[in-house]
């Protein structure tokens, strides 16, 4: 016969809502703290450090060994909202896309952090080598998530970890050997460090030089050391005059450029900025945006004539970026996003390139049979026709010709575009850009820390000219050596400045390690996650004592 059950005493105190859901604060506190992490590591916020210990608040629950569904909802949800807070101007453009992409890209690297739940709670009582290569193949798999990002749908690689840190070169140094792959890879295994350090003092009762964390010391070398090689290099520069070059920024509103009632205005601004840059600067080239012209190059004939009036005009090349159609040997119908070299002796050049790596839904409607109905809602242009070759321009500069690699728009997103270039002989990057579309708050920031990434992978100087803003020039070790600004210290206005581009001589026709063998740091990650994850599942899991069995 069992024992009666008493009844419950009216008196005693009813359970907080923190002791019916012990989950709750934490889940509550991962989610703020990833969101602000993540918000605050990338431009313009401009936090870098925050980058060093992005995945410290989730993986340390981890570790606590959460309920998944408790612990899924915080982290999808903070990288869910973090990452439509980062595109967030995209609602200039779109709305919809905005709430397509945000969420699409948060949880691509919210998965991250469900295998981190499943792998970090079985390390407990195993050796360090394992715990430690476990941890690698963790922040080898956040390298392989990125990766798959720049692959997906035509690819939008915006804002890999590396590019928080484009305001401290020094960290990005390794990103000639890996790409900007290897940094995201040092900062997400040094944060896993912490993380590691962390639950070792404050959950496991470490005393004394029990406290000492194998993965954390291992991690923090890795880190520190994998700027050495580079330092002798950093400190001793050999740099050489290349040209002189005015950034011209016409900051034509959009809903103004392509409108022929202000076709006229369009190009007596662009002649006006042009002529007091090339006056007050003396340059020795002269760079526009992308697509500046309000018509298109060949297809109206006025527009080359006016072209090579400023060229004259000013006797200074021109490198200019414009939409064209009715190109000499192609088909009429062929409607591209180009860069043309306006010579001032002997007028528009043959040579010209035209955009590889078209925006969709944007420039282009892939699977138009299912996503066509888009055009109703988003302000998608016609179907524009990709470029094929990667050939740079030659530009005059005094008795030189410089080869430089163009990427239009956010081509320079890619890093293989940018690779294809340097192989085809450029010595100079141009990334001729339209930023205008999304208004003046974070993107035009977000899109130049791409440039320094492509400075430093290819060790080639990376000139941006936006139509608006962000314009300036990184040299080839990722420093920001000229920003193009107004009295007010923006970066959003009209106006020109002319800025001396030099180079390192050691690294005149040389090509870097990752220029020559491209993405094969990825490949490496994905063969470290799948030896990560074998090995994580023969490891026996420890007794649980879970943080409370009730999901939030």
């Amino acid at each position: 016969m069992s024992d009666p059950v008493e009844p419950p005493d009216p008196y005693a105190p009813s359970p907080t809502l923190w002791q019916r859901h012990p989950q709750l604060a934490w889940g509550l506190a991962v989610f703020a703290l990833t969101v602000v992490l993540t918000v605050s590591a990338f431009p313009p916020v401009n936090a870098g450090e925050a980058a060093y210990v992005i995945a410290v608040p989730a993986v340390l629950w981890a570790y606590r060994r959460p309920t998944f569904k408790g612990y899924a909802l915080a982290v999808l949800g903070a990288e869910v909202v973090a990452w439509t807070i980062l595109l967030g101007w995209l609602h200039n453009v779109t709305w919809v896309g905005l709430f397509l992409l945000g969420p699409f890209v948060g949880l691509i690297v919210g998965s991250w952090f469900l295998a981190a739940w499943w792998a970090v709670p079985r390390l407990a009582g195993h050796q360090a080598m394992i715990r430690i290569l476990v941890l690698a193949g963790l922040a080898g798999l956040w390298v392989v998530l990125e990766w798959l990002r720049g692959m997906l749908f035509g690819g939008f690689p915006w804002l890999p970890l590396s590019a928080s840190q484009w305001q401290r070169p020094l960290v990005l140094q390794s990103a000639s050997i890996a790409g900007g792959w290897g940094v995201s890879f040092l900062l997400v295994f040094f944060s896993l460090g912490v993380a590691a350090y962390a639950h070792r003092i404050f959950y496991e009762g470490a005393t004394g030089l029990r406290k000492r964390s194998p993965e954390f010391m291992v991690t923090l070398m890795l880190l520190v050391f994998s700027s050495f090689p580079f330092l002798a290099e950093l400190m001793n520069p050999q740099r050489v005059k290349l040209a002189r070059v005015a950034l011209v920024q016409p900051y034509i509103p959009q809903d103004k450029k392509w409108d022929g009632a202000f076709a006229k205005n369009v190009l007596d601004t662009l002649e006006k900025v042009t002529v007091v840059a090339n006056d007050r600067g003396v340059p020795d080239i002269i760079i526009w945006p992308e697509a500046v012209t309000p018509w298109a190059v060949y297809r109206d004939p006025n527009i080359k004539e006016w072209l090579e009036f400023i060229a004259r005009k000013t006797g200074k090349p021109l490198l200019l970026g414009s939409v064209a159609a009715e190109i000499p040997g192609q088909d009429p119908e062929n409607w591209r996003n180009g860069a043309f070299v306006i010579d001032p002796v002997t007028g528009l050049a043959p040579e010209a390139y035209y955009k590889r790596k078209l925006v969709p839904f944007g420039e282009y409607i892939p699977l138009r049979p299912i996503f066509g109905w888009l055009e109703k809602v988003a302000p998608i242009g016609g179907d524009f026709t990709p470029g094929a070759s990667a050939a740079p321009l030659m530009i005059p500069a005094g008795i030189n010709r410089i080869p430089v690699g163009v990427l239009i728009c956010y081509e320079d997103i890619f890093p293989s575009l940018a690779r294809e270039s340097v192989r085809s002989g450029a010595e100079v990057l141009a990334v001729l850009t339209n930023n205008a579309w999304f208004g003046e708050g974070g993107a035009a920031y977000q899109h130049a820390a791409h440039s320094v990434l492509r400075a430093v992978e290819t060790r080639r100087p990376v000139i941006r000219v936006g139509n608006g803003g962000w314009s300036g020039w990184i040299d080839e070790f990722g420093n920001i050596r000229a920003t193009v600004r107004n009295d007010e210290d923006s970066v959003y206005f009209r106006g020109a400045q002319t800025v001396t581009i030099n180079r390192d001589a050691r690294w005149q026709g040389r090509l870097t390690f990752y220029t020559q063998h491209g993405d094969w740091f990825p490949a490496f990650c994905a063969l470290l996650v799948i030896l990560s994850y074998y090995v994580t599942l023969s490891l026996r899991p420890p007794m649980p004592k879970p943080d409370g069995q009730t999901a939030f």
